[in-house]
């Protein structure tokens, strides 16, 4: 792949890996360093990405692989969360009770077959719309309804559930 091809191709994408960077990570300096990454590694495979059928999707897996490995890097640091907390001004128990609330849609995320989860977060962290969605999955646009659909009933019934337990304990 040409210098210039990779520059029509793939560097229009740079404000939708930001944001998808942004909607992974904590910090912004963070995101940019990622998409940078997502960069170099696209501009060292370009003779795989000429051939690709969905270099925008290859684009878009490779960052996601690149956050995951910040994500699980930054578990083993010092986390500033109370610190956060104090700022905010929440109470320590509601801002716990919002912390473990979103750990525990994290994981039911997860547990989502992966076309589901994949639809459910480039809607509803990254903002896809239906259409760009359709084209990065290579699905129909009804497809990506009812899979959105069924993945959003799965997050909030599985959620239900595990609250009313929780509170029962």
């Amino acid at each position: 792949m040409e210098l210039e091809r990779f520059k029509t191709m793939v560097m229009p994408l740079r404000e939708k890996l930001q944001n998808f960077a942004r909607s992974m990570l904590t910090n912004d300096i963070d995101a940019e360093d990622a998409v940078q990454e997502t960069y170099l590694r696209l501009w060292n495979a370009r003779s795989q990405l000429n051939d690709h059928p969905n270099p925008h999707g290859f684009a878009m897996q490779t960052l996601k692989n690149i956050c995951i490995d910040k994500i699980r890097s930054s578990k083993h640091q010092i986390s500033l969360d109370n610190v956060n907390m104090a700022e905010s001004g929440i109470d320590p128990y509601t801002y716990t009770e919002e912390a473990d609330s979103a750990q525990i849609i994290r994981k039911i995320i997860d547990t989502l077959p992966e076309l589901q989860r994949k639809i459910m977060l480039m809607r509803d962290v990254e903002g896809y719309e239906l259409n760009e969605i359709a084209d990065i999955t290579g699905s129909d646009i009804g497809a990506v309804r009812v899979n959105l659909s069924r993945a959003r009933k799965k997050v909030r019934d599985t959620y239900i559930s595990i609250s009313q337990i929780r509170h029962k304990a």
